[in-house]
């Protein structure tokens, strides 16, 4: 192998190996093997991308090992985003969701309950709701304001074994009585403070969430620790003096601005939203159960409303709470931007179920489960950054995402288009990668997206090895 191969070699997968930490050496060496072998076979089954017995099974016996944790596969990843945020400006958004992955085992309680669902043959007769055999992943994901992703900061899998009652206990018990740290809900807060510890510069993080998130303890969270949120309230709390709540508050306040949004439904159809901006500074007041311990907080209310009706579709009405001030409407605009990022780590989920396919795993528990998952969470990224990085960046050199070797050989397999010859040099390259994913790349074709990009890159790693293979017979 000449030199320009080995400097080749050193590639990302080197930079989310170089910071992990596992109990023992050996463990490093098998993970930075099946990471490379997983990536080369992208949504491959570990036989498939392994292809001889010796090592599929010493990886079977990896995802088995008590040693081995979710936290130590994504400890370099971890340290490696860290890495990341530190050589960007300006605020950065954390993004929370939950995600399930469900499974058909004969042995279900091997891997865990993660909800109900009702078949289609109980639709057809009983209704009542048959239990889902599955995982559920809370994960936080670091974006620029520009929308690109810089890697995983936490993640928590679990079942919902000791949350199967919830439901229940509410027609017995004052749900708003009982501890935080007893509910599910926890993992909002315990990701937000395990991202800012990892990343270390709090006052640049605004961590944000769905209605799900709309938790007085992560707000009071957040605030001990220097941090910031913008979630979507769903809970219509007293605010002012504590004699009023937070609508009747807001329906005081005039319209402040226009905002005019383009966005796409469930069915990818376009459409334009005519918004009405109001927001105002409150002081927010938590639960009459838990105002013994907690403070009323001054947090900025945003409310931006669809100017009219639409008969094609439900109006957009977006209710947001930050303890970000707002002073303007450029600024409540900026805020309603920030939250509509959210849906980055929505894709970032879909990249781990159709790309991955992180569903169609036969392992049989779910510790093995869950450290194949947290494997795929460091491929789903790389994908999801090589997308990202062409909207946000395509003036950058091509060798900041691919190798020397991976440019020559596109630019040798693939034909400059109209749209190709004219793109900046990262772009240029990007669009030739998915073109080999069957990206057309017309004039008016939108920019390259996951699914092409992730073909391309297999198609790619392909053509590299056999490249390689002729060079080392040829001499």
């Amino acid at each position: 192998m000449t030199r320009r191969d080995r400097a080749d070699d050193e590639s990302w997968l080197d930079r989310e190996i170089e910071g992990s930490e596992f109990q023992d050496v050996r463990l490093r060496k098998r993970f930075a093997m099946l990471l490379e072998r997983l990536w080369k076979g992208m949504g491959q089954t570990i036989p498939l991308a392994y292809q001889d017995w010796a090592n599929t099974k010493a990886a079977y016996r990896f995802m088995d090992n008590d040693r081995v944790s979710e936290h130590d596969i994504l400890s370099g990843h971890f340290q490696a985003t860290a890495q990341r945020f530190s050589t960007t400006d300006g605020p950065i958004l954390v993004l929370q969701d939950t995600t399930t992955f469900s499974y058909e085992r004969e042995r279900p309680e091997l891997v865990g309950y993660a909800g109900s669902a009702i078949t289609s043959a109980e639709r057809r007769g009983r209704t009542k709701p048959s239990p889902q055999c599955g995982i559920l992943m809370h994960s936080s994901l670091a974006v620029t304001t520009e929308g690109l992703p810089l890697g995983l900061t936490a993640i928590k899998f679990w079942s919902r074994k000791e949350f199967k009652d919830t439901a229940k206990k509410r027609s017995k018990v004052n749900f708003t009585r009982i501890p935080i740290e007893k509910k599910e809900s926890f993992r909002w807060i315990e990701n937000l403070r395990q991202s800012t510890a990892r990343l270390g510069d709090p006052e640049r993080c605004v961590h944000i969430g769905d209605r799900e998130s709309d938790i007085f303890e992560l707000f009071c969270a957040a605030s001990e620790l220097g941090t910031h949120f913008l979630v979507r309230t769903c809970t219509n709390r007293l605010a002012g003096d504590g004699e009023h709540t937070v609508a009747g508050e807001m329906s005081e306040v005039r319209v402040k601005g226009l905002h005019r949004i383009e966005f796409r439904d469930a069915k990818g159809r376009p459409h334009q939203a005519l918004l009405e901006i109001r927001y105002r500074r409150l002081t927010v007041w938590p639960p009459v159960a838990k105002q013994r311990h907690y403070p009323p907080l001054r947090l900025t209310v945003i409310h931006a409303t669809e100017y009219g009706d639409s008969a094609e579709r439900p109006r957009v009405q977006w209710k947001l709470v930050t303890d970000l001030p707002v002073n303007s409407r450029a600024d409540a605009i900026e805020k309603i931007d920030w939250y509509a990022l959210r849906w980055k780590i929505e894709t970032f989920h879909k990249n781990l179920k159709s790309g991955c396919k992180a569903e169609e795993s036969q392992l049989r528990t779910a510790s093995r489960l869950t450290n194949l998952i947290a494997v795929f969470c460091i491929l789903a990224w790389r994908v999801f950054w090589l997308t990202e990085i062409n909207r946000s960046a395509p003036e950058a050199s091509p060798e900041v995402a691919l190798t020397a070797t991976e440019v020559t050989l596109l630019d040798q397999l693939v034909k400059d288009t109209a749209r190709s010859a004219q793109a900046l040099p990262l772009s240029r390259s990007l669009i030739k990668l998915a073109q080999l994913g069957g990206y057309l790349a017309r004039a008016n074709d939108p920019p390259p997206g996951n699914k092409v990009i992730w073909r391309g890159m297999h198609r790619l790693i392909d053509i590299e090895l056999g490249y390689r293979l002729g060079r080392e017979s040829c001499g």
